[in-house]
């Protein structure tokens, strides 16, 4: 079992050399792995929250298999921005971020309910477990939601998040990313992944993110610089869209994963 001590004691080198290891060791099996794996050391409370037993079989209730049932009653349009609702405007850089929804035939998926939380410019949640010091945006809440088009498209405008620690070891520090949590036609198709920008330095000294051994189905997590969605002299764009099924499927956390509130 590894202690809040062990964890201390642990440096950045370390981490980031079972990393590599991992890595190494994937690439002779010659296999592809295209979603987090559920215990990865690395990332030292997967080992403890983890599932260590096969999962057992459980109908679902009707109401779980045909609730929730989200419509433009439920979820207003200003919900999808982000950077509004409050004394005064939020401080950091204003993205917007879009992109579609898709099964793993291409086709989009209309009246998806879409949810982003997120850590402000600083890197700090709305949280009470969030105590780290960094400021607190009185005029960023960090969630939002929306429903998708006809065409499958999702549009978020909203704050670019900036990068936080966590106790996983030394120094440890997390990409800034954006939450996203899915709903199909159920509750039992729930889906909650992250969004994360191009180019960051933390990548490769993250384990959340290295847990995905794969390096294709990692890029599937990094959204692109689009000049097309960035606005003049208002927010820049982003584009990152959402395979649900099929081989191009875009990675997944468990729900019993708790990466969700990281």
């Amino acid at each position: 079992m590894t202690t809040n001590s062990d964890r201390a004691s642990t440096s950045q080198a370390d981490v980031s050399a079972e990393i590599a290891a991992i890595e190494s060791a994937y690439q002779r099996t010659g296999l592809e792995e295209t979603q987090p794996r559920l215990d990865y050391a690395p990332y030292r409370s997967s080992v403890l929250r983890h599932p260590t037993k096969d999962a057992h079989h459980a109908d679902p209730e009707g109401v779980e298999l045909w609730s929730p049932c989200f419509g433009p009653r439920d979820v207003n349009p200003l919900e999808s921005d982000l950077t509004i609702g409050h004394g005064g405007a939020p401080i950091g850089e204003r993205t917007v971020v879009t992109g579609r929804v898709v099964d793993g035939d291409g086709r989009p998926v209309r009246g998806q309910l879409v949810e982003i939380w997120q850590a402000n410019a600083a890197g700090r949640y709305i949280h009470q477990r969030d105590q780290h010091p960094a400021p607190i945006d009185p005029n960023f809440t960090g969630v939002g939601r929306c429903l998708t088009d006809d065409d499958g498209f999702y549009r978020f405008t909203t704050i670019k998040p900036g990068p936080y620690p966590w106790k996983n070891h030394r120094n440890a520090w997390r990409p800034a990313h954006i939450h996203f949590s899915l709903f199909g036609t159920e509750f039992t198709q729930r889906m909650i992944t992250q969004m994360y920008f191009p180019g960051d330095p933390l990548f490769a000294l993250d384990p959340i993110y290295q847990a995905i051994t794969d390096q294709k189905a990692r890029d599937r997590l990094v959204a692109g610089y689009d000049h097309d969605v960035t606005t003049h002299e208002w927010a820049t764009g982003y584009r990152w869209d959402v395979v649900l099924t099929g081989a191009a499927r875009t990675p997944f956390e468990s729900q019993e994963d708790g990466a969700s509130h990281r």
